[in-house]
């Protein structure tokens, strides 16, 4: 049986999907975007503040499921422009130590959700 995990730490889902899923040991997280949860509005003044936001937002949906940033196995990073990789991967590499980092792909899209320059979606293990 599949457990739903919701945090209003993070941002509500905004069509019919849920911020995460627990089946078993494994937690599948659905992409998060730079939503600010407290305010509902968009974090995008920098691409450094916008992914740090969505980190933020990933943060609580693991905390939620009894989780750390060391939980995850994978992560899927989608960027409107590979030009901004290196920005994004500086906030992103400050959650992780570099030795037990998780796996990733990071690709380059045409259109993200409100039109978004980040959305990461992550698969952890307890």
């Amino acid at each position: 049986m599949k457990k739903i995990i919701f945090t209003d730490k993070a941002p509500a889902p905004i069509g019919p999907y849920n911020q995460a899923v627990l089946k078993g040991d494994t937690l599948y997280a659905s992409g998060q975007i730079a939503i600010n949860p407290a305010t509902g509005q968009l974090v995008l003044e920098t691409i450094e503040a916008e992914t740090e936001q969505v980190m933020q937002n990933m943060k609580a949906v693991l905390q939620a499921a009894g989780m750390t940033f060391e939980n995850i196995v994978k992560t899927t990073i989608f960027i409107m422009d590979m030009n901004d990789f290196t920005k994004i991967n500086i906030v992103y590499g400050s959650y992780f130590n570099e030795k037990t980092a998780p796996a990733r792909e990071t690709v380059q899209v045409a259109c993200l959700p409100k039109n978004v320059n980040v959305e990461i979606s992550i698969i952890a293990i307890l």
